[in-house]
Parts: C-alpha cells; sequence; structure tokens
C-alpha cells in the first residue's frame, strides 16, 4: 500500500472483523443491513492523514474502527483546539452529515487507524428508513452534547490533574466510543496532543490518578478503575 494514494483511494470492503465493531449495524432490519453493507467501506489512514478537512463539502458518515483521531480546528493566528479524541468504536459528524454542510472541523489519524465510511445518501436513506438508526443517532447526537459541554468546562480548568481526568473519561464514554472496552490503547504522548499539555505533564497527571485508584497504566495503555471519580473528582 503506497503512502502517496489518498485515504479515499485507500478505500476496500470491510472484513468480518471490521464489520462486527461497528455497532449500529445489529440496530438494522435485514434489508436495512444489506442495503447498509452494500455501500459501507473502510479506509487504511496513516498517522497525519486527513479524514476530514475545514471547508469541505460532507462525502461520508465516518467512525473509528480502529486506532485513534483527533478533532480539531486552527485559529486565525495558527493555534490548534482540539475538541475531542475518537477512540474505537466512535462515529462522528453526524450533525454536519444532517445538514450537508461544509465541514467547520478538522479529523486527523494520530496513530495508522481503521476508518469505516457510509456515503451521505446512504445515511439519509437510513434516516428515512430505519428506526432503530435513527435512535442511534439521535442518542449520538445528545451524548455529543453533553461531551461538548463538558470539553468546554476542560478549557477553563487551570488544574492539569483534572483536565487529563476528565479528557480520560470523555475517552471512555460507552455510548460514543463502544469499542474502547476497559482498556484505551493511547501513548502518553497521543495524550498530551489531546489535552493540550505536554508529555511530563500527562504522565505527573497519570501517576497521581493512578495513586489515587482511579486508572492503573498498562502496558500499552491505560484501564480506568474508577470512571465516576475521574468524571467528577476535585484535585487540590
Amino acid at each position: 500500500m503506497s503512502s502517496d494514494l489518498s485515504l479515499h483511494q485507500r478505500r476496500r470492503i470491510p472484513t468480518a472483523d471490521e464489520l462486527a465493531g461497528i455497532p449500529w449495524l445489529h440496530l438494522l432490519l435485514p434489508a436495512e443491513r444489506e442495503r447498509a453493507l452494500a455501500e459501507l467501506q473502510v479506509g487504511d489512514a496513516l498517522p497525519g492523514d486527513h479524514v476530514c478537512r475545514i471547508g469541505r463539502p460532507v462525502t461520508y458518515w465516518f467512525g473509528v474502527v480502529e486506532g485513534l483521531l483527533k478533532m480539531s480546528s486552527e485559529n486565525a493566528q495558527g493555534a490548534t483546539m482540539t475538541f475531542a479524541g475518537l477512540p474505537p468504536g466512535g462515529w462522528f459528524g453526524e450533525g454536519t452529515a444532517l445538514k450537508r454542510e461544509p465541514y467547520r472541523y478538522n479529523i486527523q489519524a494520530l496513530r495508522k487507524s481503521v476508518v469505516a465510511g457510509v456515503p451521505i445518501d446512504t445515511f439519509h436513506w437510513l434516516l428515512d428508513h430505519s428506526i432503530g438508526f435513527n435512535r442511534f443517532v439521535m442518542n449520538q447526537l445528545n451524548e455529543r452534547l453533553g461531551q461538548f459541554i463538558a470539553a468546554r468546562e476542560i478549557d477553563r480548568m487551570n488544574n492539569p490533574d483534572i483536565r487529563v481526568a476528565r479528557s480520560l473519561a470523555a475517552l471512555f464514554n460507552p455510548v460514543l466510543y463502544p469499542g474502547v472496552g476497559e482498556i484505551l490503547r493511547i501513548t502518553q504522548q497521543e495524550l498530551a496532543y489531546l489535552v493540550g499539555l505536554s508529555r511530563q505533564r500527562v504522565n505527573e497527571a497519570l501517576a497521581a490518578l493512578e495513586a489515587q485508584g482511579m486508572i492503573r497504566v498498562e502496558y500499552g495503555g491505560l484501564r480506568v478503575l474508577d470512571l465516576v471519580a475521574l468524571r467528577s473528582s476535585v484535585f487540590a
């Protein structure tokens, strides 16, 4: 596979294991599922690849099968603001897809990832024909609203430990990211990109959270031991 090819040019038919990681497929009736499977494709994203770019028209509704993406934008001065990390099981951009408007954010791969896509016309066909799909999208929009309200609160926090704790809690959201499970495969550098702190400061925060029994740092990732505490604890 050549890295010179765009992500769209690298699209392919998903494997059975990849389809098993798409959370909304099992909600469809047979005819709806057949239509979705006929149109659904995946692409192998390399680190740094853009899945979506600001100003580009929406052509697909996307989801993460494997890997890790970040959602961000840049201001007039070129500073990057990260809105969210997107781990396995996460589908995103339903608001943009519903309105068929240009993207207002960038989606970029932080590591080698598998990204699934449903053409925008198929997305709207499923909305028109599937009650199960409608409920899934409605739950996504509701949960995403809460996520972005929390993200605004995180941006105003001066305590780095709280910023890391809340950001980790968001990545372990079982509704938005059902593919994460109990262990989040993430490096300290990747978490630093998402939180907006240095790798060293993130390392210190993780040590503090582990000392309080909220997480356990394991080889290749993090295990959450107390999700409620990550969402609500206040540190001195």
